[in-house]
């Protein structure tokens, strides 16, 4: 552009004082002709890189993502293909064989539908052995209404065998009266022990159904907040897990990417590692950046114009705006440690800024491939004037961008 500009002003120069000779072409004259282009063309220079600066650092950046199993088997199916083929969001990516985490699946589901049984058996024994527990306490009480009701006619018999055996021995009564009341004694003597005896099983039925009722009580009380048998919710954990890894199996893309170091086949085997990528995606967009020397960015402000040319679209100039710039480099890092920071020792460069551009909506679809350079050029709000040579600069050099100058 410079050279565009001073072949203009040779131009006029020619016709003033050669062709014309409207002026007289003297030492003073001469000294005025060559003075006025450097000191016009340094303070068009010294004002673009001010309110239009240029960078010749602009990269384009785009995140990866690592593909790695979260299962291991034999691959049966590899879905993409390596190249400029935009995967979508969810689309298949590659299937491990699923046979085996089925396999856990269907054995899991039947484990909890047999816990599930168990502990519905369980619920019916506590059922029973409660009730056993009201039986045998009914029992006890049987047993001992029955107790008390033979030791009555115990104290009644002694009493008869008493009377009887006074009334023998003066002779008033007859020894047959008496050996009957003492048989009748006898027997029901026999009937209390037996009543008793009838009473203690009772009691031991009834200690034993309390046993049994509080072993399955202990046994049902194992549940989880919700109130779901600790056994059942363990293998519902277990089958969830399992159904998890059996999804996994079918590896979708996580976003809209491209891919790249397609490494699996069919037949291949995965292990299931965190640092063993089959695969890896490249998203579709990316972040354009530029690197300005810090002094340039004092009047950009986010929302700026701004424009880039990369090599890899000789001829096209992509609209854009600033997004933000990055006012932070290593540079500027202190990492934590022991060690004071030292300075004076060795010198370093100034460091520069990043400007991250929000590409405008018309070239949304555009390709950007990562790691594609270029130019770039902001536009501020201030001198508008002089932006149309900072842009007829970034469209020459785009178009340069067609000569490929090597000889091989």
């Amino acid at each position: 552009m410079e050279a565009i500009l001073l072949a203009i002003y040779a131009f006029f120069v020619w016709l003033i004082f050669i062709k014309f000779k409207w002026l007289p072409w003297n030492t003073t004259s001469q000294v005025i002709v060559v003075i006025i282009p450097v000191v016009g063309l340094t303070a068009l220079i010294l004002l673009l890189n001010v309110y239009a600066p240029s960078s010749s650092d602009v990269r384009v950046y785009k995140y990866t993502v690592p593909i790695v199993s979260q299962v291991r088997g034999r691959v049966v199916e590899v879905a993409v293909e390596e190249g400029n083929r935009l995967v979508k969001k969810g689309d298949v990516l590659f299937r491990v064989d699923p046979t085996p985490y089925q396999w856990t699946v269907d054995q899991l589901e039947a484990q909890l539908l047999s816990t599930k049984a168990s502990q519905r058996e369980l619920d019916e024994s506590l059922k029973q052995a409660q009730g056993k527990v009201v039986e045998t306490g009914r029992a006890i009480e049987q047993a001992a209404g029955r107790t008390r009701e033979v030791e009555a006619k115990l104290g009644l018999a002694r009493l008869r065998v008493d009377q009887n055996r006074e009334l023998a021995s003066t002779g008033a009564g007859s020894k047959f009266d008496l050996e009957r009341s003492e048989t009748d004694l006898k027997e029901i003597e026999a009937q209390l022990d037996s009543a008793r005896a009838v009473q203690a099983q009772a009691r031991a039925a009834e200690i034993q159904a309390r046993a049994a009722a509080e072993q399955i009580r202990q046994k049902l009380s194992a549940r989880t907040g919700e109130g779901e048998f600790a056994q059942v919710a363990a293998i519902r954990a277990q089958l969830e897990s399992a159904r998890w890894e059996l999804t996994q199996t079918t590896v979708r893309s996580p976003c809209d990417c491209y891919v790249v170091n397609l490494q699996l086949r069919p037949g291949g085997f995965v292990a299931g590692m965190p640092f063993n990528a089959v695969m890896t995606l490249v998203e579709a967009e990316g972040q354009i950046v530029a690197m300005y020397h810090q002094n340039e960015l004092h009047e950009v402000r986010p929302g700026d114009e701004a424009e880039f040319a990369l090599e890899t679209y000789p001829g096209r100039i992509v609209k854009a705006k600033v997004d933000s710039v990055v006012w932070a480099q290593g540079q500027g890092q202190l990492p934590p440690s022991g060690t004071l920071p030292m300075t004076g020792v060795f010198a370093q460069p100034p460091g520069r800024f990043a400007v991250k551009f929000d590409v405008a909506e018309r070239d949304r679809e555009l390709f950007l491939a990562a790691g594609a350079a270029g130019h770039a050029a902001i536009y501020t709000e201030h001198l508008a004037a002089i932006h149309v040579i900072r842009k007829v600069i970034l469209r020459v050099g785009s178009y340069l961008n067609w000569l490929i100058l090597k000889l091989h």
